[in-house]
């Protein structure tokens, strides 16, 4: 079998399924990608490469596609030139959040065309108008946001099959395509992220352990759609409620999902800003980002994780935390709900509601019983429904052979 991925930043979440296809000596595994980051081991790497930029006086609602479009041409000519090469694949697995496999089919109109599902953008309610706080409603949004997801619509047309997550990511994708799209997760694996009460960890030169009461909040960068700002506004009552706690805060400067801060500042500092003056710095620890081996420990070593998030694409982090058997308090929203069951596997919280958060991750610091209950059911939930190699890379590779 003949496979090509399509990712910019490959592997990405192909990171399990594209080796494992590869395994097999008789599959040709390739990816095209314009990523210079090292590829599993058995797939053969085609670069493309990008030789225009965007157009200066373009209409603004266009810049989405025409970005777009740029991509999906150097993919386009650099699948010809694999063409002309001898290679044509049976099935073509692309993310098409950046247009590169917008093309292809033109290329090799008898190859199945795959899609990775990951969100379709909605105007109200998700990752658009949830928070009245940063409200990017315009009368001009649900326009932009339908130009926004023309790309995906003419992927859509032409996709014989797609893959999301988890099923509330499935549920946002227009009505005539849910029949084609198959809820699998990219997996978790549970037999490296597992709890460990022996972890250590070195913090501003001191060792921490289990024993000490250690509050963690993750993000890729730190930013309102995850809750950053709601966060940031509860600790200083968690601080004072628990006054031998600390927090660890993961996360860059940048901007992965949503608006920008204001010009001169990151959403990092504007809301530590906030609150800076009610807080104990040295019981506040921002470490950037992690290697993930220390990731791991950090997680290992969490007395109670925190992660709220917007209706949008659930973090692997979660999960990760819940296979660690970290005891959660996370966001009441639709796509957290999927995973954790309150009570059960993490504590349910109104992601608005900062006195429900102070008191959730207070009464859990304070209740190891509470704590190991929710971190063995979270763990087991994952063990059951998301373990990478006894369920979901199994379903993936199913999931292709179908297609």
């Amino acid at each position: 079998m003949r496979v090509l991925f399509i990712h910019q930043n490959f592997p990405a979440q192909f990171v399990h399924l594209a080796p494992a296809l590869a395994a097999d000596a008789k599959n040709d595994i390739r990816v095209l990608t314009p990523s210079k980051r090292p590829a599993p081991r058995g797939v053969k790497v085609h670069h493309y490469e990008i030789k225009r930029s965007s157009s200066e006086n373009i209409h603004p609602w266009l810049v989405d596609m025409e970005t777009k479009t740029i991509r999906a041409e150097a993919a386009f000519w650099a699948a010809q030139a694999l063409k002309k090469q001898g290679f044509t694949p049976d099935l073509i697995i692309a993310h098409p959040g950046w247009g590169e496999s917008l093309f292809l089919k033109e290329v090799w109109p008898t190859a199945k065309l795959a899609l990775y599902c990951e969100f379709y953008y909605q105007a109200q309610g998700a990752d658009s108008n949830f928070d009245p706080e940063f409200s990017q409603y315009e009368e001009d949004l649900a326009c932009r946001l339908q130009l926004k997801n023309a790309s995906f619509d003419l992927h859509l047309l032409q996709a014989d099959a797609g893959l999301s997550p988890t099923h509330y990511q499935r549920s946002v994708f227009p009505e005539y395509f849910k029949s084609k799209i198959s809820v699998i997760h990219d997996g978790i694996n549970t037999q490296l992220l597992k709890p460990n009460p022996l972890v250590t960890m070195q913090l501003n030169g001191k060792t921490i352990t289990k024993g000490d009461q250690i509050i963690t909040f993750v993000n890729r960068n730190l930013e309102p759609m995850r809750g950053y700002h709601i966060f940031m506004r509860a600790l200083p009552d968690i601080l004072k409620q628990n006054p031998k706690a600390r927090v660890i805060i993961v996360g860059g400067d940048d901007v992965s999902y949503g608006g920008k801060p204001p010009p001169g500042t990151t959403w990092k500092e504007l809301f530590l800003q906030e609150v800076k003056s009610q807080l104990d710095m040295s019981r506040v620890h921002f470490v950037g980002k992690l290697s993930y081996p220390n990731f791991i420990q950090l997680l290992q070593i969490s007395t109670v994780h925190v992660y709220l998030t917007y209706p949008f694409v659930l973090s692997w982090s979660l999960m990760e935390a819940m296979s660690v058997g970290c005891s959660i308090v996370a966001s009441n929203t639709e796509p957290i709900r999927e995973v954790i069951k309150n009570n059960e596997t993490g504590i349910l919280v109104d992601f608005f509601d900062q006195q429900e958060i102070v008191k959730s991750v207070t009464e859990l610091l304070n209740n190891s019983k509470e704590r190991e209950s929710l971190g063995r059911h979270a763990r087991d939930c994952i063990i059951e429904r998301y373990d990478l190699v006894g369920k979901c890379l199994i379903e993936q590779k199913e999931w292709v052979m179908k297609v």
